[in-house]
């Protein structure tokens, strides 16, 4: 390449805005209380905060009260999570416990049991995104349900309908999955 294309590429690349012309959107902000939390049957708490069914993403916080456990798992996509209050861990790496102010990232493939320490003062809180689906299993290994991002925003949407909950806030982007009849 010439002197002359090696300056002409290089002013080429000097003159492309930073921020691209299209394709911008405004931020979108939720206060800590503009969702719902919803109790589940298990006693946990659910605060449902965006779903992307483009990318099959879902960001929940949860509330887990002292002893309790998710059953066993296997997701589908890689998760991540910062634990805001309380202790938990994973029943198959118990000396790995997360603490507030803990990272965790799961990668896709990865199979555990969320477990909160029993001797705990209070509920333990949890940020997750997650993509793709968890695939809940039993004891012996068999499929006992699959979350995914349509399914966390169906299930979500309704509950709060039951329940009379405002969920107008919720971040929802892509497009809705197509529902037969």
């Amino acid at each position: 390449m010439d002197q002359a294309k090696i300056e002409a590429l290089i002013a080429e690349f000097e003159n492309r805005p930073i921020i691209p012309a299209v394709g911008s959107a405004e931020t979108l902000l939720l206060e800590d209380n503009d969702m719902p939390w919803l109790m589940s049957p298990d006693g946990s708490q659910s605060q449902l905060l965006q779903v992307d069914l483009n990318q099959g993403l879902w960001v929940v916080k949860n509330r887990f009260m002292p002893g309790f456990a998710i059953d066993k798992h296997y997701h589908t996509g890689s998760v991540f999570a910062v634990t805001l209050k309380g202790e938990w861990f994973y029943k198959e790496y118990p000396d790995q416990v997360n603490k507030p102010g803990s990272y965790l990232f799961e990668p896709a493939g990865s199979v555990h049991t969320l477990t909160v320490p029993e001797k705990q003062d209070g509920p333990t809180e949890v940020w997750f995104a997650i993509y793709g689906a968890n695939i809940n299993m039993d004891d012996e290994g068999n499929i006992i349900s699959v979350i995914d991002a349509p399914a966390i925003l169906d299930g979500y949407t309704k509950y709060c309908d039951a329940m009379g909950e405002n969920y107008e806030n919720l971040i929802v982007n892509g497009a809705q999955p197509y529902k037969k009849g």
